[in-house]
């Protein structure tokens, strides 16, 4: 006997129907004799359902009952899940994170789990019951309702997962797992059967969407083994854990991009200590993230600034670097709101000399000119043109073999 956490995204409730569906694949699993806890996130749309009315109400609604608010989206799934169970004949209990007693700290609309009381769950689980929780919500210390913020149910599947000691934590979602790139630019991606915990938050934090960084984090921290699977089709999905003595001998395991990213440069800045502060400490001020950042010194004393911030962010950031430039006396801003960041990760690039060179010839190849480079162990990213995206995220999927099964070597 095994036991799982499942977790169900608002696609995969988002009609009565699907529900349905969920309950019946949920009753499966149970009448294989495994323990199972169920974690859902609201139906699709309704959580800006339920924005939409509180701003109706306040052009800037507290935090506090935004909370109150935003959490009866789960209330509504679980509830369901349950009945619909029930009506299958499969013993279910819902859950509120309140009545689980998920506690959290006091950040409303972004807590964080402080702890996870577990004894209600284990009894029901013992006496043979589904467990359905809400995902996405907790409970402070002064019993106030709290949320979790985005990907808040991904966090509570996987914090649950931690506590109850789960053998595997399923995330289920409208795609069948991890793939080498997204399909939908190269049609050649390939499934991955197993990725590792720093692949996938390299992945995640380059633009992938499937899993929010935060479970994932969560997830590597506490040891818990990950499988994205679909909600509408049968299959094995891909398995996010350690590495382990057999490994894929792939130099990398995917190729990630951004669309959403924009480049700016401060010339003629006079080079003297505490210059980048003088630039970074107004826009960090403003709750501005800055990603990659390059800086060249010239013979003349001065030194050229570069950086990349989100595209929303964009027209705020050139308006402060402009202030900034005049009070340094530096030359000039120039700003580029029409480059993205494609970036290729794997384990593998520990382990091997020479992928950079050879990412960067394939592009040569393509005439493909390249803005701006960063790496880290097990990422190399560049900054391009945004027309040249597709054209770069083809062509290195297939330099670097990734339609290609990886063989399987032991170490």
């Amino acid at each position: 006997m095994a036991m799982y956490v499942y977790k169900f995204g608002g696609t995969s409730v988002g009609t009565v129907e699907r529900i349905k569906a969920v309950a019946e694949k949920v009753k499966v699993a149970h009448d294989k004799g495994d323990q199972l806890v169920v974690v859902l996130s609201a139906m699709s749309g309704e959580t800006n359902r339920l924005t939409d009315l509180a701003k109706q109400m306040q052009q800037n609604p507290v935090s506090r009952e935004m909370d109150v608010l935003l959490s009866t989206g789960e209330q509504v799934t679980v509830a369901l899940l349950t009945m619909a169970l029930q009506e299958l004949g499969c013993p279910a209990c819902s859950y509120t994170g309140g009545q689980v007693r998920i506690e959290t700290d006091s950040a409303h609309t972004k807590a964080r789990i402080k702890r996870i009381d577990d004894v209600n769950i284990h009894a029901d689980l013992n006496a043979g019951k589904v467990v359905v929780v809400a995902g996405f919500q907790g409970m402070d210390e002064q019993g106030n309702i709290t949320t979790l913020g985005r990907g808040g149910s991904d966090t509570t599947a996987v914090a649950l997962a931690a506590v109850l000691k789960a053998d595997e934590c399923h995330i289920y979602t409208d795609v069948d797992g991890v793939y080498t790139t997204d399909p939908r630019v190269e049609p050649k991606a390939r499934r991955l059967d197993k990725i590792t915990f720093e692949e996938m938050l390299e992945m995640a934090s380059l633009g992938s969407k499937i899993l929010q960084i935060r479970s994932v984090e969560f997830a590597g921290k506490y040891n818990v083994a990950l499988r994205v699977l679909s909600s509408f089709s049968e299959g094995r999905g891909t398995l996010i854990t350690y590495e382990e003595s057999e490994v894929e001998q792939a130099l990398i395991s995917g190729i990630a991009f951004n669309k959403d990213e924009a480049k700016l440069t401060i010339t003629g800045v006079p080079d003297i200590p505490g210059a980048a502060f003088k630039i970074l400490g107004p826009i960090a001020d403003a709750n501005i993230e800055v990603d990659m950042i390059i800086q060249n010194v010239a013979d003349d004393a001065t030194t050229d600034f570069t950086f990349t911030v989100h595209r929303n962010d964009f027209a705020m950031t050139k308006e402060i670097l402009t202030n900034i430039c005049n009070e340094l006396g530096a030359r000039a801003v120039t700003a580029d709101d029409s480059i993205v960041k494609v970036s290729i990760v794997g384990v593998g690039m520990r382990s091997h000399a020479g992928i950079a060179s050879k990412m960067f010839e394939v592009l040569a190849k393509e005439a493909i000119n390249i803005r701006m480079i960063a790496t880290s162990e097990i990422k190399i990213s560049v900054v391009i043109d945004e027309k040249y995206l597709e054209l770069a995220v083809r062509t290195l999927h297939k330099a670097f073999e990734l339609d290609k099964e990886p063989k399987q070597v032991s170490a």
